[in-house]
């Protein structure tokens, strides 16, 4: 891997690997997809530091990473959905004004149709064959943002309901009822 580190000559972009490999574990194929649709996404929307980011990533695997180490957008502080959809995509958008019911944003996807273009990157997107994520990142850098397709859309800024707050009538704890239900979804589900 540190051949490849060796060949990234943006500073902004090693700071963000130097932070982003201990809480990964390593630096993966999906990772740096991740860090290069957050590059693309703070110059689409003029994102600046420290701005709050919120992201809906469409697959649990490696791509989130970025955003939360990055961005401090995670599950707990409501700045990351994750929809499973196993899809190398994302939509990104930074915090609405009050009383905005919509904010833009920009969904950005890793396109079958452009990574063709790059073989090796390709046959480890498409599961083709086993590709180390050192050949596989290696090709991400020489095709930058060529692989990726995105378009600006418009989010909906959720409206914050008031917590209902109840005891479950079959365990006692509490818990936040979202239909006015009287039973918690851990005893519903039993």
């Amino acid at each position: 891997m540190d051949e490849i580190i060796a060949k990234i000559d943006d500073p902004e972009m090693l700071s963000q690997i130097e932070k982003l490999v201990p809480f990964h574990g390593y630096l993966s194929t999906g990772a740096f997809i991740g860090l290069q649709m957050l590059k693309i996404a703070k110059e689409l929307l003029d994102i600046r530091d420290g701005e709050r980011v919120f992201v809906t990533c469409e697959t649990l695997n490696c791509l989130p990473d970025p955003f939360q180490i990055l961005c401090g957008s995670t599950i707990g502080n409501k700045g990351l959905k994750i929809l499973d959809y196993d899809k190398m995509a994302i939509t990104v958008n930074k915090a609405a004004e009050p009383g905005e019911e919509h904010v833009k944003g920009v969904r950005i996807f890793l396109d079958p149709e452009k990574t063709a273009k790059y073989p090796v990157f390709h046959a480890w997107y498409m599961n083709e064959k086993k590709v180390p994520h050192e050949e596989a990142i290696s090709e991400l850098l020489k095709a930058g943002d060529d692989v990726y397709t995105w378009e600006f859309v418009e989010v909906p800024v959720p409206v914050k309901a008031k917590k209902d707050v109840r005891l479950c009538a079959v365990c006692g704890e509490s818990f936040v009822s979202k239909d006015g239900s009287k039973i918690c979804r851990g005893c519903s589900e039993d």
